[in-house]
């Protein structure tokens, strides 16, 4: 079976659509930056598209440490 020599179009290439908090519209691209866990009830999560996450220094939820990483626990 003879494999593709083009790569995938960006048409069909699946893209995130989202509210982002800090510009506060919907638009593409969002990204996780915050969780906001509750107790007992259902937690929540706050968005940024990519204009505001260079304009604020944000970094996706994604691509932060956790906490302690790093940290020997000996």
């Amino acid at each position: 079976m003879a494999e593709p020599t083009q790569t995938a179009s960006t048409t069909n290439t699946p893209s995130s659509f989202g509210y982002c908090a800090w510009h506060q519209a919907h638009c593409r691209g969002v990204r996780l930056i915050r969780v906001h866990e509750q107790g007992s009830g259902p937690g929540g999560g706050l968005f940024a598209c990519r204009p505001c996450r260079e304009s604020f220094d944000l970094v996706p939820f994604a691509d932060q440490p956790m906490p302690g990483a790093g940290v020997d626990a000996t």
